[in-house]
């Protein structure tokens, strides 16, 4: 009999490890490109800067900097590499996908593992954003660890699991806004869970307790004031625009959504919710405790309703950031499909996903390997002659030739007067942020390169234009991000 147990445990541990290495290789294929597009510009550009400078500057931005610090360390190790930076992302993904094996799978057994790995591998989402050279693929695995500590903590109340959950969730913390929530959702219900059972808990336990807060707290006071700052900063005007009913389909649908039309994610996740809402149910209806999925779920739930109650002073309610506690539903989902002995629809659900993570597959690869997506940086390259001045107001376009044309001054004219300067000192030392096309220009000695959109918003607003002949103009469509380049070369008549 025991012998049985020990095959059937091998088979399972092969076929998990299967699933992660077809997972990892998956996610490898479309990895291999230097293409980048402004959020991948600006990691580029700040880790390019020294630890302390990546601090002062990353004050300035809308996201913590202990990713960049990260990104930093691969930068120390492999030098400026593209491809470097992005296997570093996609081996954030591996991880949370090992985290199903080596600790789901121990806390919740192989089933609901094996499947937390499945879908932390598989979903389409992880092809989109678990390759991006930014900081959502290491936040989730952070978030999931916080999460993770504290089961643990609650089934076992010792000082490693305490010591771990409040390493995490600070890293979480300082990781990103939404982690920071939901660090501030859980941190908040221990509490409360604490000073619920104190009788019940040990008294070492519960000074531990209080020690492992106090510390967390003291930790992210260096990063408060810039938090309150960006805060405040994000308040007087942000990109995101939230639009109903378009933003609760992306909540709805984000996770299965890749570079396809909306409709079969959004069918498929509210079929695979409806389900796990009927599942739920049944076990409610059973009398079955089933808090260990439910609590991970509400803590899902809340980041969401907290953001969107921001939301109404500040648009900052945005499906991507919801990839970072992505995590939480996973294994919510993982926990469910464990309670059903339906074989038929797991696998059509696990057999749904794959399909729509092939067909994201396809798209991502012609769209990072395209031929289109070096053009414009290689005829910089070709044209430009050390003397020549770069110059560009929209930073899309911009921060990519900033980041990857390093040898020449270029300046951003900052026409719509965002509060953004000192942010884009990542992109310096050889790109500054100026208010005027005349500022730009006023320490030339060669040609200028207008690097400008198809509205031209830059090359319109040029005075004096007789004063310059229209050397060469070339127009460039990039199929990574969409990106246009219009490149003008001007020459100062003489």
């Amino acid at each position: 009999m025991k012998k049985v147990k020990e095959k059937i445990l091998n088979k399972q541990c092969i076929v998990h490890i299967l699933l992660i290495v077809i997972g990892t290789i998956l996610l490898l294929i479309p990895s291999f490109h230097s293409n980048i597009w402004f959020d991948e510009s600006y990691s580029v550009g700040i880790v390019n800067h020294s630890f302390i400078d990546i601090w002062k500057i990353g004050a300035h931005d809308v996201h913590p900097i202990l990713y960049y610090w990260m990104l930093k360390i691969v930068n120390i190790i492999f030098g400026t590499n593209i491809i470097a930076y992005r296997i570093f992302s996609v081996l954030g993904i591996v991880t949370l996908g090992i985290l199903g094996m080596t600790h789901i799978r121990k806390d919740f057994g192989n089933k609901t593992g094996m499947l937390f790995t499945f879908f932390s591998m598989f979903l389409p989402t992880m092809l989109n954003y678990g390759l991006e050279i930014r900081m959502y693929s290491w936040t989730i695995v952070f978030v999931t660890l916080m999460a993770i500590y504290l089961y643990r903590f609650i089934k076992e109340k010792n000082t490693k699991n305490l010591i771990l959950f409040g390493l995490f969730s600070i890293i979480s913390c300082y990781m990103h806004y939404y982690a920071l929530v939901c660090a501030g959702i859980v941190n908040l219900g221990l509490i409360i869970y604490i000073i619920k059972n104190r009788k019940k808990i040990d008294i070492k336990i519960i000074k531990q307790f209080i020690l492992i807060e106090v510390i967390q707290v003291l930790l992210y006071i260096p990063w408060f004031i810039f938090f309150v700052k960006q805060a405040f900063r994000v308040g007087k005007g942000f990109w995101i625009s939230i639009t109903f009913p378009q933003i609760l389909v992306d909540i709805i649908n984000f996770q299965y959504k890749g570079k396809m039309q909306e409709t079969i994610p959004t069918i498929f996740s509210c079929l695979l919710y409806g389900y796990l809402l009927y599942i739920i149910i049944k076990n409610i209806r059973r009398k079955v405790d089933i808090k260990e999925g439910i609590i991970p779920l509400i803590i899902y739930l809340l980041v969401i309703i907290m953001v969107a109650i921001v939301s109404i002073v500040s648009p900052i309610l945005y499906a991507r950031y919801l990839f970072t506690i992505t995590g939480l539903l996973l294994f919510a989902i993982s926990y469910f499909l464990n309670k059903e002995d339906n074989k038929f629809m797991i696998g059509l659900i696990c057999g749904a996903v794959i399909i729509m993570s092939l067909n994201n597959l396809k798209i991502i690869m012609d769209k990072n390997y395209d031929k289109s997506n070096n053009k414009p940086i290689s005829y910089i390259k070709e044209i430009i002659k050390p003397e020549d001045t770069i110059v560009y107001s929209k930073i899309g376009n911009g921060a990519i030739v900033a980041t990857l044309v390093d040898n020449n001054n270029q300046y951003f004219l900052n026409l719509e007067n965002w509060t953004v300067e000192e942010a884009y000192k990542a992109y310096g030392p050889n790109m500054k942020t100026v208010d005027s096309y005349e500022e730009a220009i006023k320490e030339n000695k060669g040609r200028i390169i207008v690097v400008d959109t198809d509205d031209l918003p830059l090359y319109t607003k040029i005075e004096n234009k007789e004063k310059y002949n229209e050397v060469e103009r070339k127009r460039f469509e990039t199929k990574y991000n969409d990106d246009i380049f219009q490149i003008i070369v001007l020459e100062e008549k003489k």
